[in-house]
C-alpha cells in the first residue's frame, strides 16, 4: 500500500532521475531528499550530508521547503529541483564558490541546462551572488525536459496546508516577447512569474494568510477614555486605569479618577484605520495635556 511518505518522496526521485538524465548526462548520484520548512528559501543542496550505519556510504541532501507547493506551479517547483541539481553537480564535477557564494562556474551550468541566473528573478539580475533565483528560458532544456515529464501525468500530491504567503496574483496580458527571455509583463513583475502556466489553481482545504496586516508583536495598546491614558499588553488582557502622571516642563502633572477599564485598540499596521485611530489618541492626548 502506497503511504503519503512513499508517494511524495517517490515523486521528487522520480523527477531527479529524469532531470538527471535529460539534463546532466546521468552521472549524479540519487540524494537524499528531505522536506524542510526554511524560511524564505525554496530549496537547498548539502554536499555528502547522510551517513549510511550499514557500510558508510555518504549521500548528498536536497531539500525541498513543501510550504511554497501549494502556491508555485509545478514547473516552477521542479525548476528550484534543478537549481539545486546544478549545486549537486557542482560539488562532485566543479569548483564551487566559497559557502553561499553563486560562482561562474555555477551560472554557466545553469544557463546550459535552461535556467538563467539572476539576483533578481529578473532580466538584467546579476548572475552571481551570495542570494541568488532564476527564471525559466523559455524553449531551452528544462522547459523542454520538463514539459516531457509532465506530459506523464506527473504531479506533486502532497502540499502543505498553512503556505506562509498567498499566490501572486493572476499576471497582466503579454506586451511583449522576447525569444530565450520570459514574457513580459504589464506589472513589470518577477520574470520567474511570466510563464505560461503561472496562475496558481489553489486547491479547497489550503489555509492562507490573511489580507489583513498582522500584529506580530503581540501587543496591543489599551486606552483610558477617562484620563487618555495609554499601556502596552497584552491582547485579552482586563487593565484598569486610576488616573496618569506626565511631565510637563518642569512640572509633574497629574491626574486622578476611579477605577476605569481601558479599551484595547487594534493597531495592526500604521495605514488605515488603525493609523486613524492611533492619530485621534494623540490628539486627545495632547488637547487634554494642553488643559492642565
Amino acid at each position: 500500500m502506497k503511504t503519503p511518505t512513499n508517494e511524495a518522496y517517490a515523486e521528487l526521485e522520480m523527477a531527479h532521475d529524469h532531470f538527471n538524465t535529460k539534463l546532466f548526462g546521468g552521472v549524479l548520484q540519487r540524494p537524499m531528499f528531505t522536506l524542510q520548512r526554511e524560511k524564505r528559501t525554496f530549496g537547498y543542496c548539502s554536499r555528502h550530508r547522510f551517513l549510511s550505519r550499514n557500510g558508510g556510504q555518504l549521500v548528498d541532501e536536497i531539500a525541498m521547503n513543501p510550504a511554497y507547493f501549494a502556491i508555485r506551479t509545478i514547473r516552477k517547483t521542479l525548476s528550484t529541483l534543478a537549481h539545486e541539481m546544478t549545486h549537486q553537480h557542482q560539488m562532485h564535477h566543479g569548483n564551487p564558490g566559497r559557502r553561499g557564494y553563486h560562482n561562474k562556474e555555477w551560472a554557466s551550468l545553469m544557463e546550459s541546462i535552461g535556467l538563467m541566473p539572476s539576483s533578481t528573478g529578473e532580466p538584467g539580475g546579476a548572475k552571481t551572488g551570495e542570494q541568488m533565483t532564476h527564471y525559466i528560458i523559455e524553449g531551452g532544456p528544462f522547459d523542454l525536459a520538463c514539459n516531457e515529464l509532465l506530459t506523464r501525468d506527473f504531479t506533486l500530491s502532497w502540499v502543505d496546508k498553512y503556505p506562509p504567503e498567498r499566490p501572486p496574483a493572476p499576471r497582466s496580458p503579454t506586451l511583449l516577447k522576447v525569444p530565450g527571455e520570459p514574457e513580459a509583463s504589464a506589472t513589470g513583475g518577477n520574470a520567474e512569474d511570466l510563464e505560461e502556466d503561472d496562475n496558481v489553481e489553489l486547491m479547497p482545504g489550503l489555509v492562507l494568510p490573511s489580507l489583513e496586516p498582522v500584529n506580530r508583536c503581540n501587543r496591543v495598546k489599551y486606552y483610558c477614555d477617562e484620563c487618555t491614558g495609554q499601556a502596552w499588553g497584552k491582547p485579552g488582557m482586563h487593565i484598569f486605569c486610576g488616573g496618569r502622571t506626565w511631565k510637563k516642563g518642569d512640572d509633574v502633572c497629574a491626574v486622578t479618577h476611579s477605577p476605569l477599564a481601558m479599551r484595547q485598540i487594534n493597531l495592526t499596521s500604521m495605514t488605515g484605520p488603525s493609523a486613524d485611530v492611533q492619530h485621534e489618541v494623540e490628539q486627545q492626548n495632547s488637547t487634554a495635556e494642553q488643559g492642565v
